[in-house]
């Protein structure tokens, strides 16, 4: 079997995740950039995310975000808009739950954007249709 002779595996090759607990400074947005709330995870660095101007996009996750930054369903993230393509568009930020209520309070996001919350976006008042009978025997717990 061949010697070690480096300072470690894969696990110090990944290091550590320290820019978790850092304060960033909050971006806004500016011309060609959107606010929007992640609505469906599509796979292969895509989402579906529904923007606070009222439209539908498919955006896509750069490389940068890409394996460092998790984005799940009902975040609230940054795009930005592509010129030739008003259908797709491009994640920039992931904002976290304190950096989105930020934004609600400076009234850059209306207030019927729900911060996390997991957000069902079917329809509402649609129900499961389970129906469970009463059974209402003379069979006692004990006895079984």
């Amino acid at each position: 079997m061949p010697k070690n002779k480096g300072k470690g595996g894969k696990n110090r090759r990944r290091g550590k995740n320290e820019n978790d607990a850092e304060k960033r400074e909050l971006i806004f947005k500016v011309d060609g950039q959107e606010y929007a709330q992640v609505t469906k995870m599509l796979g292969n660095g895509r989402l579906e995310a529904l923007c606070f101007d009222g439209t539908k996009r498919l955006c896509h996750i750069r490389g940068k975000l890409r394996k460092k930054v998790w984005i799940n369903q009902g975040d609230i993230i940054l795009i930005g808009l592509r010129d030739y393509q008003d259908a797709k568009a491009d994640v920039i930020l992931k904002y976290n739950a304190d950096e989105a209520r930020n934004l609600k309070a400076y009234g850059e996001l209306p207030e019927t954007a729900k911060i996390n919350e997991t957000v069902n976006f079917g329809e509402e008042g649609q129900e499961d249709d389970i129906e469970f009978d009463d059974l209402s025997g003379d069979d006692d717990i004990d006895e079984i």
